[in-house]
């Protein structure tokens, strides 16, 4: 009786989200990308949650821009970020306007698994948003944003996005990143899982008529590491079975989910980031989020406390390791940080009705 219960509830709570929902795309026209290379037409897919709201002016004042994570999509963000689009939660979509896209390269957005394989411009983080913008100012005439939050990528994304275009938002919240250069073992597992694809003899170039499956799951195995904790591992895996088990399924399911070329760009995509010379042009509200059991980012390097401090008006919160956090992945984890979030929001521009 409670599960239905429970169910009915879900189901209730999920009408007014879905009832609101857009999934479509839009096309850039003549976009140049940072290399000088160019694309007559730039396919962006996006999700909308919700309905813009528009000021005496008509400018839309309740845009909220979510981005995602490396080889992820903006719909693999819906499910683990849904309960803040509830009622009275913070992105509650009866007063916000969700906008989740699929970066360049990535989901159903222009990619080089579509045909142009090794031939597909050689994308990076400015160009991806630069995208974004487009996509806002053309596309969907938002010309303003309440919020830019953005997990991993998306997290390096609003770094980016704070210093090119720092009136643009209201406030940044950046999840799972840092704002500088990506070096170190960040750089070396990257490149591992580049050269992993790249050595498989079944890639040929890029120009294979298979994926390249054993250069895929290697390189899935170095994804699987950057993502994940020990302490969430070892409550998952308890037994030699159950890691070999778990290792093994996560790569079959992520090797089958993606294609080689794409993987590669997506992590080559970041071989110039480095917002840190600029981090003084950032001057709207920043709340910077890491956990402190994310491989990735982890705190003994001390990165965030030397550069957070240069940004005008930012705070950054390490959360502690505890049994809800997920390590790197604790930026989908809203349960664990929403409360930041709701904070943060409070102290800016109240939304009109």
């Amino acid at each position: 009786m409670r599960s239905t219960l429970r169910l009915a509830l879900a189901l209730l709570a999920a009408a007014p989200l879905q009832a609101q929902r857009v999934d479509t795309s839009y096309v850039v026209r003549d976009f140049h990308f940072a290399t000088g290379e160019t694309l007559a037409a730039l396919r962006i897919h996006y999700v909308t949650l919700g309905h813009p709201r528009r000021d005496a002016r008509g400018a839309v004042r309740n845009a909220v821009l979510m981005l995602h994570g490396t080889v992820g999509s903006g719909t693999a963000m819906l499910a683990p970020m849904s309960p803040l689009f509830a009622p009275g939660e913070p992105l509650d979509t009866a007063t916000h306007y969700v906008i989740l896209p699929d970066g360049i390269g990535h989901g159903l957005s222009s990619r080089p698994g579509d045909g142009m394989r090794m031939r597909f411009p050689k994308y990076d983080y400015d160009d991806m948003v630069l995208a974004q913008r487009r996509l806002l100012e053309e596309g969907l005439g938002v010309t303003h944003l309440r919020l830019i939050l953005g997990t991993s990528m998306g997290c390096m994304h609003a770094w980016v996005w704070g210093e090119r275009y720092p009136a643009f938002a209201d406030g940044l919240v950046p999840l799972a990143c840092a704002p500088t250069a990506i070096v170190g073992r960040n750089r070396m597992i990257r490149k591992m899982i580049i050269d992993d694809i790249e050595s498989d003899p079944e890639w040929k170039g890029g120009e294979y008529a298979a994926q390249p499956r054993a250069g895929l799951r290697a390189g899935m195995g170095g994804l699987f590491i950057m993502t994940s904790a020990p302490l969430v591992q070892q409550r998952q895996a308890p037994t030699r079975a159950a890691a070999d088990s778990a290792m093994m399924a996560y790569e079959e399911q992520r090797s089958r989910a993606l294609d080689a070329n794409d993987v590669i760009y997506a992590f080559d995509a970041s071989r110039n980031y480095d917002p840190s010379a600029l981090l003084e042009r950032v001057t709207v509200p920043v709340l910077a989020i890491n956990s402190a059991d994310d491989f990735v980012n982890p705190p003994e390097l001390g990165l965030m406390e030397k550069l957070v401090p240069r940004v005008r008006n930012a705070r950054f919160v390490l959360i502690p390791i505890s049994e809800q956090t997920r390590g790197h992945g604790t930026h989908s984890a809203p349960a664990v940080w929403r409360s930041y979030l709701a904070e943060f929001l409070a102290t800016l521009p109240e939304l009109q009705p």
